[in-house]
């Protein structure tokens, strides 16, 4: 039966939430009037006895306790936790009111009381978790769900996934499907597909298979052995597949899964490769005496020729540097050997690199016999070291110890009738550089800049270094008197070279040429 008009408006009027009326004034004044009565009234509702005369009602408009109100309390409860409480945003639109889910009364919220009858503030009411307003969660477009859990063929997932797209690789289950899938995504020719696609095959071949059950507590236990046997599986399917197996060999190499990889190299028959693989694994063990052992353990690996000759001098360098290391600590510990005296070690030569050691050795070891490990001719007899390699370490070091009768006798060279030649496996351009660079005096550069053979370069590294002999006496050769007077002022006033140049300049044996 349908109620009358007046009716409805009579119901509406008469109760104690009041809904809004079209014919209400919209008028300024009424609306101060009618705020100025809800204010007077506010004391009024503070002091009466009968609060539970009043009946709640939520913000729905339905009464606080009933079956729909629990309902709808409860869905509000499932929802997430992790949004922000916020209060309700008025918009002063004329829009459709959603339905809060807060069940807050308009009677405690304007009285103000708390469970002990104190009077407490409408921000205290607020912060109450149990009170809080949560604005209504807006839904998402339908388009966003149905790109999860849609429909999809494979070529329409290979386009999703090169569009950047969400999308649900879970429905392709079987071998041939997720095989179907890898070769769509190699042919669509982009990587970041293809990764995705191999991650969920690696994820998904083996899920559920690789495990037993212990027979005394029914604990599941990882089964290698199926594991191994999934692993071939997908193996196999990538050995024809050069693309994805590509893309799968870089995908373990940077996620560092070194297991997979290896049981996948030597499963392709790569076993080289599996080799190096395993041997880099020697920079996690950081104990000397451990890396050693390591070390000793990959010589039977399947390496290269080239590959074998490098592990064999790694290990071989690091079983001579923990003998020289321990003996060189024992002596400078002990302050026996005068060079440790003098120029202390700044660090350990534990891992360095063969150069290092044979430079240790010129420095410290120089004049030790070639039985011994720490011998320089010892180390580069062992690894095959050039002699430019050996000549070049060995004077940089005697150099730096300003050992000039080392240096010296390292050019020292004799020929078949038994004299005496300078010979150097380098320029001696480069001798000059290396020689200047560890402060040499001149008188030393001097003899090396003299042997450089272009005279332009000799004249000019003389000029640099201030070979003042080698510049007169060049000079002197080119009879030319100009050159000669112009250096003349250069050259320190009263030194024995502005003499030995004044001698020349008065010397009338000599023809000049100008």
């Amino acid at each position: 039966m349908m109620k009358s008009k007046a009716d409805e408006e009579d119901y509406w009027n008469s109760s104690k939430c009041r809904a809004f009326a079209f014919d209400d004034t919209d008028d300024e004044f009424s609306r101060l009037k009618e705020s100025k009565k809800a204010v007077s009234s506010i004391g009024t509702l503070m002091g009466e006895d009968g609060e539970d005369d009043w009946e709640k009602f939520s913000w729905s408009g339905e009464p606080v306790g009933s079956i729909s109100w629990s309902v709808k309390e409860m869905a509000a409860s499932n929802q997430k936790t992790d949004r922000e409480p916020a209060f309700p945003k008025i918009s002063t639109e004329t829009a459709p009111l959603n339905k809060s889910q807060s069940g807050l009364s308009l009677s405690s919220l304007f009285k103000g009381k708390g469970k002990g009858g104190n009077l407490q503030s409408f921000s205290d009411i607020l912060g109450d978790s149990s009170l809080r307003l949560y604005t209504p969660e807006l839904r998402k477009p339908k388009s966003e769900y149905k790109d999860l859990v849609g429909d999809w063929s494979a070529e329409e997932t290979v386009q999703r996934l090169q569009q950047g797209k969400g999308v649900s690789l879970e429905k392709f289950r079987s071998l041939q499907d997720k095989l179907l899938l890898l070769d769509l995504a190699v042919a669509a020719h982009d990587g970041n597909a293809i990764t995705a696609v191999l991650i969920y095959l690696k994820r998904t071949l083996c899920k559920g298979l690789c495990f037993l059950y212990c027979c005394c507590c029914q604990s599941p236990m990882f089964d290698s052995r199926c594991f191994l046997f999934c692993s071939e599986v997908l193996f196999r399917e990538l050995e024809s597949r050069t693309t994805a197996l590509r893309h799968f060999v870089h995908y373990l190499t940077e996620t560092r899964e070194q297991r997979l990889l290896l049981e996948l190299l030597r499963a392709l028959g790569r076993t080289e490769e599996a080799a190096l693989l395993q041997y880099k694994e020697y920079k996690s063990v950081t104990d000397e005496n451990k890396r050693r052992d390591f070390l000793k353990s990959c010589l039977s690996l399947p390496f290269a020729a080239e590959d074998a000759a490098h592990v064999l001098d790694h290990y071989t360098l690091l079983e001579r540097q923990i003998i020289i290391e321990a003996a060189d600590r024992k002596a400078e510990r002990e302050g026996k050997v005068e060079i440790f005296q003098k120029f202390p070690r700044k660090a350990s030569i534990l891992n360095m690199p063969l150069i290092t050691t044979l430079y240790y050795c010129c420095f410290y070891h120089y004049n030790e016999p070639e039985g011994t490990f720490s011998s320089p001719v010892n180390v580069r007899q062992t690894f095959k070291i050039s002699e430019k390699q050996y000549f070049t370490t060995a004077l940089a070091a005697r150099a730096k110890l300003k050992a000039w009768l080392d240096v010296d006798a390292l050019f020292n060279s004799r020929n078949w009738l038994g004299f005496t030649k300078k010979k150097s496996p380098l320029s001696f351009q480069r001798v000059v550089d290396i020689l200047q660079k560890n402060s040499a005096p001149t008188h030393v550069l001097q003899d090396y800049v003299g042997l450089v053979s272009d005279a332009e370069l000799r004249m000019s590294l003389a000029q640099k270094h201030k070979c003042h002999d080698i510049v007169i006496n060049t000079y002197r050769d080119m009879k030319d008197r100009q050159l000669l007077a112009q250096y003349r002022k250069k050259v320190g006033q009263g030194s024995a070279e502005e003499r030995k140049i004044d001698e020349l300049l008065n010397n009338s044996q000599i023809r000049w040429k100008n």
